[in-house]
């Protein structure tokens, strides 16, 4: 288990600490749906993506790293601006208000 579904705020996110790995874990409330990545940011190393917003550009769920507005896919990881980078994805399930993330 990686965290309670209480522990992330609706359509927002949150971070845990799962195999020696920093996970952002998003609450996408408006779509029914969450999400997990890596918590850093590739542009500049920055443990940060959890505490990005989180929202959709062309159907597709995103969230924007707070510091450098880098915006990533939150199904693939590819970045919507800037083909240089990416982050890791894990599939998430939420089962009894616990939410497992698969790594």
């Amino acid at each position: 288990m990686a965290c309670s579904v209480d522990d992330i705020p609706e359509n927002g996110g949150g971070c845990a600490f799962i195999s020696g790995k920093q996970i952002a874990i998003f609450n996408f409330a408006r779509r029914g749906e969450w999400y997990a990545t890596d918590n850093q940011c590739p542009h500049r190393q920055q443990m940060a993506i959890a505490r990005g917003m989180i929202g959709s550009q062309n159907e597709e769920p995103k969230v924007a790293c707070p510091f450098h507005k880098k915006t990533f896919s939150l199904q693939t990881g590819q970045c919507l601006n800037d083909d240089e980078y990416r982050i890791n994805t894990f599939p998430v399930m939420v089962k009894e208000n616990r939410v497992y993330v698969a790594l």
